[in-house]
């Protein structure tokens, strides 16, 4: 199946060299350079065709059985089929898979269950917390009160005990768990006990680890969380978007949330190229994939604290990894520069307890192209040498270029 079927067929390129020109370039980046970007991956060709099919000309507001539209047969039934392999992936009773984006997701839990001004508890921004988890230059620092707890200066981890203290003391209406930037497991049975001692809804943004959950090297959020929200991209290896999960009793409200109180139509053929995401997710091969990611940020971690770099928590126990540079004499912002000059390209994030940026990074589009460890660990000195000023750049952008050439994110 081709990659970029209107380009393969020179479609795009008659009628519009621009755009085709733009989209090769794109491709062309992607293909020689290392994406380290913790929240992106590597679709495959089945997910980019359906992308690229004719649902996308179909206007489908409401849900299967009951649109506003007419002619929506075909699109009920990609939207049902996505919603079963959802469900059957997550063990989860129900599935809303019109989202947008993963805080489209996070807006719907929210409008779901809770009413402006209420307080809901959520780890800090400066901690890992998303956006939507209280910014003030976002809908939900705007529209509710909520508290920050965050993580132990020591471990990195989140702290319990202020969580415990801050839900009796506070009393919030919902309890958010989920991070952008902590690289460890969430302890998904101790916020669903605080969560029912001070009767609260339990709300888990599991946009990074939901796809190790799918391949079976996470734990799931499903059965302790009210409503888990996620992103069908990053590990998941997806199209863009999102999608709710959550029990029997309260899919009518979540699916009211999505549409039509936060949404419109829903793009059709992102539906459809998410139940081809799911499809792919509940093999074996996904699976193995899921635990091979995990093993290479290991090995990644590893070999940048033997660098010198500053591991937050020492490790990592999913595909994310976040590290101080500082001990190399480079601060966040520019170790990212210098990396992305010699085509190493990531994030920088909040340092916990300090006002200085870390690098944040991750594994699952390497992984997608075939990487192991042993990759890793060459990865890891090629970092070490270029924020230390040992590696020309021009060099360093060569030793990428050899390494991405060995293995291409979409071969031929």
């Amino acid at each position: 199946m081709p990659v970029i079927p209107a380009l393969q067929g020179d479609v795009l390129r008659r009628q519009d060299p621009e755009v085709a020109e733009l989209l090769l370039g794109e491709l062309a980046r992607q293909s020689t350079t290392l994406q380290l970007t913790a929240a992106e991956n590597f679709t495959s060709p089945a997910v980019l065709a359906a992308l690229g099919s004719p649902l996308a000309n179909k206007y489908a507001e409401g849900y299967p059985g009951g649109r506003h539209h007419g002619g929506c047969e075909f699109v009920d039934a990609a939207e049902r089929l996505a919603v079963r392999r959802a469900t059957e992936l997550f063990g989860a009773e129900h599935a809303n898979v019109q989202a947008h984006s993963g805080s489209s997701a996070v807006l719907a839990a929210y409008a779901a269950l809770l009413r402006p001004g209420d307080t809901v508890l959520a780890l800090g921004l400066s901690y890992g917390g998303h956006l939507t988890h209280g910014s003030p230059a976002n809908f939900s620092g705007r529209w509710f009160d909520f508290v920050g707890y965050g993580v132990d200066a020591e471990s990195g981890l989140v702290d319990h005990a202020q969580v415990r203290t801050l839900a009796r003391t506070r009393r919030p209406k919902a309890i958010v768990c989920g991070s952008i930037a902590c690289p460890r497991h969430i302890d998904y049975a101790f916020f669903r006990e605080i969560a029912d001692e001070v009767g609260a809804y339990l709300i888990a943004d599991a946009a990074h680890p939901i796809g190790l959950v799918a391949g079976g090297a996470a734990p799931s959020p499903v059965p302790y969380a009210d409503v888990v929200c996620a992103t069908t991209h990053k590990v998941l290896r997806g199209p863009r978007g999102g999608m709710l999960l959550c029990g029997s009793e309260l899919a009518e409200r979540v699916d009211r949330a999505v549409f039509p109180f936060t949404q419109g139509g829903a793009q059709m053929h992102t539906v459809a190229a998410k139940a081809v995401a799911f499809g792919e997710a509940a093999t074996p091969a996904f699976g193995a994939y899921a635990h091979q990611v995990v093993a290479n940020a290991r090995m990644l971690a590893a070999g940048l604290a033997a660098e010198g770099l500053a591991v937050t928590t020492g490790g990592t126990d999913t595909h994310l990894i976040t590290a101080d540079p500082a001990p190399l004499g480079v601060e966040g912002r520019a170790a990212r520069g210098r990396l992305a000059a010699a085509g190493m390209v990531l994030d920088c994030c909040a340092l916990p307890h300090t006002d200085a940026r870390g690098l944040r990074l991750g594994t699952a589009a390497i992984t997608t192209q075939g990487m192991g460890q042993e990759e890793m660990a060459l990865i890891a000195v090629l970092f070490g040498k270029v924020l230390r000023g040992e590696a020309d750049v021009a060099r360093a952008r060569e030793d990428v270029r050899e390494l991405t050439g060995a293995f291409p994110p979409y071969p031929g």
